[in-house]
């Protein structure tokens, strides 16, 4: 991660600014940020996804996962460079790994496309990343985040399941399955994704701390979803994420058993030499 955050100035050599992205009159990024956006059906809603994407990212992936609608027709009208990828399976899980696959970003941030998230917090996700953190993790429940969309029952199960997390895992997360993140990219090669449905938030953020990335929650604002209805559905979702978070702790208790028989291994084959 050679790539850092530098002041914007004046009077820069060209071979010096061709390096730097401007976010800001202030600041500057080289490294180049991919967002993906997982959608299907949401013609309606990417005029106010896209409105608020800052115009210095360097590429949009948008996954479609079999739209009935003009979802690609309006994404290509909105962003005329957009990656398109069409997705061969079903599920978020499924859609994110089709898009990480496609992004060629050193940063790669993952959006939803209900226009329930404000692509101007990127610059929060992005500083975050070039000042030392591996993953962003965005939090409705930190302090200055909030949530417009979470009634009564989500929230408790969000907050239960994100306490087994922390308990069992040594995590410090204020929110646990939220899809507002941000990550460099080498960050895929120590989660090995293998999800297909809406727990994939879960696991990425148990995974990382797992991994031991440097974690930094950034606080989000989730508004309501615009146009249509979400395919989310608190009990079925709540449990398959339950499973994920029993399945990562039973793999974490074999890997301590193995680490464990290691040494014993090793000194019987140094008595068999």
């Amino acid at each position: 991660m050679s790539s850092v955050l530098q002041p914007a100035t004046t009077g820069q050599e060209p071979s010096m600014a061709a390096k730097y992205r401007p976010v800001s009159s202030h600041l500057a990024i080289a490294p180049p940020v991919s967002v993906v956006i997982p959608a299907m059906n949401e013609a309606e809603n990417l005029p106010y996804v896209f409105k608020t994407l800052p115009d210095w990212i360097h590429e949009v992936v948008l996954v479609d996962g079999n739209s009935t609608d003009d979802t690609i027709d309006v994404a290509r009208e909105l962003w005329p460079a957009v990656k398109v990828v069409e997705q061969r399976g079903k599920g978020k899980g499924d859609a994110l790994i089709s898009g990480f696959e496609a992004c060629t970003g050193d940063i790669i941030v993952m959006i939803d496309a209900d226009g329930s998230a404000d692509g101007n917090e990127i610059v929060s996700y992005v500083s975050a990343l070039v000042s030392g953190a591996d993953f962003a993790k965005g939090s409705r429940f930190a302090n200055g985040g909030g949530t417009d969309d979470m009634t009564p029952i989500r929230k408790l199960g969000n907050w239960a399941l994100c306490a087994v997390v922390n308990r069992k895992f040594g995590a410090r997360y204020t929110d646990l399955c939220y899809g507002y993140n941000a990550f460099w990219r080498h960050c895929l090669d120590d989660i090995d994704l293998d999800c297909t449905g809406f727990e994939v938030e879960t696991l990425m953020n148990i995974r990382v701390v797992k991994a031991g990335l440097k974690v930094q929650e950034i606080p989000s604002h989730e508004y309501l979803r615009i146009h249509g209805t979400s395919n989310l559905r608190a009990v079925r979702d709540g449990f398959r994420v339950l499973r994920v978070i029993l399945g990562e702790r039973s793999n974490r208790r074999a890997l301590r058993r193995r680490e464990q028989r290691s040494p014993m291994l090793d000194s019987v084959r140094g008595e068999l030499s």
